[in-house]
């Protein structure tokens, strides 16, 4: 009789790490996504948009630093620097 007791404890003690491992998961607002797909699509949506948006918005600030930090490069007159601008200013007279 307590060897029955003690295996259902342990059952009940599974079961309940079971319950814990899945709320851990959320899968019921997983389930509840995929009952409502157009729901899925709009986050999906939402979330490339707002990827983007950073990636642009990043992209351009660190753009501009960029520059910034070779346009003081530039007023130093430092040799090197002075060359690959004035490179770069030739290459871009060309396209034009």
């Amino acid at each position: 009789m307590a060897e029955t007791e003690s295996g259902a404890a342990f059952l009940a003690e599974k079961v309940q790490q079971l319950i814990t491992t899945i709320e851990k998961a959320n899968v019921a607002e997983w389930i509840e996504l995929y009952h409502r797909p157009w729901r899925l699509l709009y986050l999906n949506f939402a979330a490339g948009v707002a990827r983007g948006l950073g990636i642009a918005v990043g992209f351009t600030i660190l753009g501009a630093i960029v520059i910034y930090i070779i346009r003081e490069l530039a007023l130093l007159n430092l040799p090197v620097i002075g060359k690959l601008i004035a490179e770069i200013v030739r290459m871009v007279q060309q396209q034009i």
